[in-house]
């Protein structure tokens, strides 16, 4: 943008381009508005090594502005003249291939797969394969919505008829008879893991297995297959060394009631992104208490699983005493048992906390105190400086000097 300069979007953008080993033309938008700065960006892109020609230099640069649509076509122009320098070629008939931009499964459809044809032409009834699916052609649908039987390079189009979805980046190609093309998803299927790999998942598991790490298992349901692609990534990168997020199931498509009975067998979360339940699993959800989120947003829904592995961590725990008392002699009550007759040293005595007997500098009982009695009757709490009966629960051979120790423990939230 004419006014904002290169941001790191904009970098991001020449890596990938660089790293395909593809040429850059470089569209400066927005040079409609009066703050703009057009020799500062094309400044600044001489470090990322893209140098405008009146800089002696070999990229091309065009000013163009959208919304007045002011040198669009002569931004297409010079596309065609760099394809036109480079001899940039593509044939326009046999057999097509192209390459998968994205997938997702529409409620009335089925699977639907935006292909962009790299070369050949492809035809409505075609055969073809698809990363480990195949199909045969439906229906042909082009950038404007309109329904056609023929597709050329460099035509991006919607295809059905895909006997699963695809994976964006996976390869297409046309074969020549349906046979063909089932023989060779079936041997793709069965080798999409080589033995190298099959054994670093081998180990992976064993390894995973005696990590005594706590897991949240997570059902993820989104609306195509780069959401669910995204997503999967970005939860893989949470690493800690006691929870572990794991995905049961990463699918496109509504939320069905196999979902949700997926998410209950497997004790998961069930998270739609971009999709909604039909009803019948909504109902199915609420019934069986399951964790249904749904979220258009990848950072809300990295937040929440966040929080929900946050709240798999233990938490910190710390004593804190409230108060300790002596045991000056022991006597017997009706009902009770054997009570200490005990001063309070510090603090207070507090009935039904945390309790332990100290003698000779061990600790003999660890439990909570029974009850406390003040003049004979039942008390709540003795503070320090006044003299009380104790009983502690399933313990009672008090000795004098001995030293009951109350306690209260203090947890702490812990988070990722």
């Amino acid at each position: 943008a004419a006014d904002d300069g290169v941001k790191p979007q904009t970098i991001e953008a020449i890596k990938h381009a660089k790293a395909a080993k593809v040429p850059i033309i470089v569209a400066i938008n927005k040079c409609d508005l009066p703050n703009k700065n057009i020799s500062k960006i094309k400044n600044d892109l001489m470090q990322y090594e893209l140098i405008a020609e009146e800089l002696s230099g070999d990229t091309l640069f065009v000013e163009v502005s959208a919304t007045k649509k002011d040198n669009l076509e002569k931004l297409k122009e010079t596309i065609l003249l760099q394809a036109e320098i480079l001899d940039l070629k593509a044939l326009d008939k046999g057999s097509a291939s192209g390459v998968v931009l994205e997938s997702k499964i529409d409620k009335g459809k089925g699977p639907v797969s935006t292909i962009l044809i790299s070369n050949g032409l492809l035809k409505k009834g075609d055969y073809f394969i698809c990363g480990n699916t195949w199909g045969k052609i439906r229906a042909m649908i082009n950038h404007e919505g309109k329904s056609i039987n023929e597709a050329h390079p460099s035509m991006p189009i919607e295809i059905l008829g895909m006997n699963g979805t695809a994976y964006a980046g996976a390869e297409f190609l046309v074969t020549d008879t349906e046979e063909k093309a089932k023989e060779i998803s079936k041997f793709r299927k069965e080798n999409s893991e080589s033995p190298k790999q099959k054994i670093i998942k081998d180990k992976t598991t064993l390894f995973e297995s005696g990590n005594n790490k706590e897991e949240l298992n997570i059902v993820i349901k989104s609306d195509v297959q780069g959401s669910s692609e995204a997503l999967k990534n970005a939860i893989g990168k949470i690493k800690h060394n006691e929870v572990i997020p794991k995905i049961i199931l990463s699918g496109i498509g509504v939320i069905t009631e196999t979902d949700v009975t997926l998410a209950k067998a497997s004790n998961a979360i069930l998270l739609g992104f971009n999709v909604r339940p039909n009803k019948e699993a909504k109902k199915l959800a609420e019934s069986n208490k399951i964790t249904l989120k749904l979220f258009n947003i990848i950072y809300e829904a990295l937040d929440f699983i966040n929080d929900s592995l946050s709240g798999l961590l233990k938490p910190d725990t710390k004593e804190e005493v409230i108060g300790s008392a002596e045991v000056k002699t022991i006597f017997k009550v009706s009902k009770v048992g054997k009570v200490a007759g005990s001063k309070v040293i510090n603090g207070e005595i507090i009935n039904n906390s945390n309790a332990r007997l100290i003698r000779d500098g061990n600790v003999l009982y660890t439990g909570s105190i029974g009850s406390i009695f003040r003049e004979k009757n039942a008390a709540k709490q003795v503070a320090a400086g006044l003299e009380c009966g104790i009983t502690l629960k399933d313990f009672a051979d008090f000795k004098e000097k001995d030293v009951i120790e109350v306690y209260k423990i203090i947890e702490t939230e812990r988070r990722i």
